[in-house]
């Protein structure tokens, strides 16, 4: 059976790369958005990657086409730029519905949810994109909404006001978040399934850069995929934004064509090491190091000796820092780890105090 276009609708327009404390030039970020939604995937075959979470999403779609049911709520978390807008989008997809999406700290009144709720149609996906910053007061429309499809509103005020219920269609409900433990319980509970997006290895990494490479009709082979894979932190989303930069190197400073070498060249050009670390990262461990000589520094005095604030730091480069074994977080403060020292090519002052 054929099934029906799919229809997707923009309620609002979430932060396209998750890293608002990047500057970032108006129309160069409209460019890599709209390359950014062509190279997402659009069905569980094309994803690469997170093979647990896809083989659950596959059995929950499979089993409610097959009851012709809209499928069960489902709630995506992780770290941002690991595929779940892609996720979202594929769901709809996969079933052959609409689209609609939102994001939570635009749902500021009631009224802005019952507006989205009563225009969907029949099986429609909705979307929530950082679900955890809904306001309180809708997140409990959230509530009914989602157990009983009914859409409780208050008309007027005072003595005179009355509730009303209205029935909505069947829907999907996906949210996405990237702190499960802000997700309140009684919302989280009425999700069907949860499903935890992990980092990607480097494998996984390497076919999406080559994916998206052939969408974007760039000449590359292998090991310049897997170069810009080992420096992409995990994380597609900078790998697809570090493809388009090193893409751009070699074609001003090289032949065309992305090599390992012009990878390689190109990540050192705009300032991506080895381990991915770009230019807040290495300052970080710089001040750690050299300014501090090992010793224990406050949250808010390592932000603002690298000139970021102290949420930037804790939420988009200390979580990295700390994976790859580089930062130790201490009663006392962050203290920066031997392998720290040993990649800004330092001789420890003295031992990592813990």
């Amino acid at each position: 059976m054929t099934q029906p276009a799919r229809r997707e609708v923009i309620a609002s327009d979430a932060d396209p790369v998750g890293e608002a404390h990047r500057d970032v030039d108006p129309v160069a970020a409209a460019d890599e958005e709209r390359d950014e939604a062509g190279l997402r995937p659009r069905s569980l075959d094309e994803f690469v990657g997170q093979p647990q979470l896809t083989e659950h999403l596959r059995i929950v779609l499979e089993a409610a086409r097959r009851r012709r049911q809209p499928a069960d709520h489902l709630l995506f978390a992780g770290p941002p730029g690991l595929g779940k807008t892609s996720l979202a989008g594929i769901v709809a997809a996969e079933m052959g519905v609409g689209l609609r999406i939102t994001t939570g700290p635009v749902l500021v009144r009631t009224g802005d949810l019952a507006a989205i709720l009563t225009d969907l149609q029949e099986g429609d996906v909705l979307f929530i994109d950082e679900i955890h910053r809904t306001h309180r007061a809708v997140e409990e429309v959230l509530y009914s909404a989602m157990e009983d499809f009914k859409l409780d509103i208050l008309i007027g005020k005072g003595p005179t006001a009355r509730s009303l219920r209205l029935d909505l269609p069947h829907f999907t409900l996906v949210g996405a978040t990237t702190r499960t433990g802000l997700v309140a319980g009684p919302l989280r509970d009425r999700f069907g399934f949860v499903g935890r997006l992990d980092h990607y290895g480097a494998d996984d990494l390497e076919r999406i850069v080559l994916r998206s490479a052939g969408i974007l009709g760039v000449a590359i082979d292998p090991e310049g995929a897997r170069r810009i894979a080992e420096r992409s932190r995990g994380t597609p989303r900078i790998a697809n934004r570090l493809l388009r930069r090193v893409r751009d190197y070699a074609e001003v400073r090289a032949d065309g064509v992305v090599t390992a070498e012009a990878a390689v060249e190109g990540l050192e050009v705009f300032g991506v090491d080895e381990l991915g670390l770009d230019k807040v990262d290495r300052a970080i461990l710089d001040v750690l190091c050299r300014r501090f000589s090992g010793r224990p520094v406050g949250l808010t005095t390592l932000a603002q000796s690298v000139g970021e604030e102290p949420d930037t730091i804790e939420d988009a480069y200390e979580p990295y820092l700390l994976q790859q074994g580089l930062l130790l977080r201490t009663p006392r403060g962050r203290v920066a780890a031997p392998r720290a020292w040993a990649h800004l090519g330092l001789v420890p002052v003295e031992p990592p105090l813990l």
